[in-house]
């Protein structure tokens, strides 16, 4: 899924990485056992975030688990899913570093030694794309190509 009113600005550099985002909402993985309803809405707790390099963009992946989800209680972080769901960290980023490849494009690489950064960081990363989303509305900065309706 993604995280509504955020967007991830191509001319926004991040810091140490020197890439701007890939001019789309945040993408989130939810991690609980329920299967969620295609076009629904949930609250979501963020448990951390990867930094997938996707042809030269940053396009960040926040992993998440549903507010309302029996196992929610029992993960506070990466810690805990890693405890609870063994391996599902590195499923997700398998998954994501190879999923374009049926179409002839190249792996997917991930910044921060491809570590899962945590929630403090996950949050820090939706707070900012929500900041880009809002000047992308206002007409505060170059849409690229983006309809804004404006």
């Amino acid at each position: 899924g993604c995280v509504p009113q955020t967007w991830e600005d191509p001319n926004s550099i991040w810091g140490d990485l020197g890439l701007g985002g890939d001019k789309d909402p945040l993408d989130v993985v939810e991690v609980g056992t329920a299967i969620m309803a295609t076009g629904g809405l949930a609250r979501v707790r963020p448990l951390g975030v990867l930094a997938m390099i996707d042809d030269g963009e940053l396009d960040w992946k926040v992993i998440a688990i549903s507010a309302d989800d029996p196992m929610a209680g029992e993960i506070g972080g990466l810690m805990d899913l890693e405890e609870r769901v063994p391996g599902v960290v590195s499923g997700i980023r398998e998954w994501f570093r190879w999923y374009k490849t049926p179409d002839g494009k190249p792996v997917n690489q991930f910044a921060y030694k491809e570590q899962c950064l945590d929630e403090k960081m996950a949050v820090q990363i939706i707070e900012e794309a929500h900041d880009q989303w809002r000047k992308l509305v206002d007409g505060k900065v170059d849409p690229c190509g983006v309809w804004t309706g404006r």
